[in-house]
């Protein structure tokens, strides 16, 4: 008899503890981890477990695909160099259909690679090596404020965004969209439209523009124009007449927030 007591106060508190994880789990979140490096996957996976979230993970981006269509995660840890489709082909397929936040774990710790990742839809870009307790801690960040984003939170990112024609640009996501669809821009190209963007009605030349985007003692200024160009061509309906950037004659270039190509 002092056995089956013992066995069911044993039994009672595993399946309570076993509801409190559940329950916790629920609580946190469903992350879905997309990592080939098993060990580093497995890693995140069991301190991401131990706080509370849901952890899958998936070994290359065709597998994560899978896993999405069966099991929607609240947050998605992508790595960048995975066999076959690499991150940023996943997640430039991943943004056509969801807004799912998106964390970029990845060893490319260039500029170039951290803006592009940005700029073609992640919520954040952290370098290996990495605390997993911070990794942890910026999930959990990153899905309160996609959790609580409301209209307060939206008026808040709205204050980041410059709005010219059809066009958006967000400052937070570093994306550009027009008619709500993104328009690819390399990191150059959009720190450069950024840059003007921000200076809306006021003149700048070509060593101005250089300085404050490429932020370099020495260079060629004809990367300035080359950019420029290859803005209006995503911008302008007509290059030859653009509205948005204007060459303003002996003096530089001139953003116009408040033309429209309607």
């Amino acid at each position: 008899m002092l056995r089956y007591i013992i066995f069911c106060y044993i039994w009672f508190f595993l399946l309570r503890l076993e509801n409190k994880r559940h329950i916790l789990a629920l609580m946190q979140g469903k992350i879905l981890v997309i990592e080939d490096v098993r060990e580093l996957a497995d890693l995140v996976s069991l301190y991401l477990s131990k706080d509370g979230f849901e952890v899958r993970i998936a070994e290359s981006g065709e597998d994560g695909f899978a896993v999405i269509e069966e099991w929607p995660p609240e947050l998605v840890i992508l790595d960048i160099n995975l066999p076959g489709m690499d991150g940023f082909e996943f997640l430039h397929k991943f943004r056509r259909a969801s807004d799912t936040p998106v964390l970029i774990v990845s060893a490319r710790d260039s500029d170039e690679d951290q803006i592009g990742g940005l700029g073609i839809g992640a919520d954040e870009y952290i370098t290996k090596p990495f605390s997993p307790k911070v990794l942890v801690a910026r999930v959990r960040a990153i899905l309160r404020r996609f959790r609580t984003l409301g209209s307060q939170g939206e008026e808040k990112r709205q204050e980041n965004q410059i709005r010219f024609g059809p066009f958006v640009l967000d400052n937070d996501a570093c994306v550009l969209k027009k008619n709500g669809e993104r328009i690819p821009l390399s990191a150059k190209e959009y720190s450069c439209l950024a840059w003007l963007a921000e200076r809306s009605g006021k003149t700048a030349d070509a060593q101005t523009i250089y300085d404050g985007v490429w932020k370099n003692n020495y260079g060629d200024l004809t990367t300035v124009a080359v950019h420029i160009q290859r803005l209006r061509k995503k911008l302008e309906d007509d290059t030859a007449n653009p509205i948005y950037i204007e060459t303003i004659r002996g003096m530089g270039y001139r953003f116009n927030a408040l033309a429209s190509n309607a």
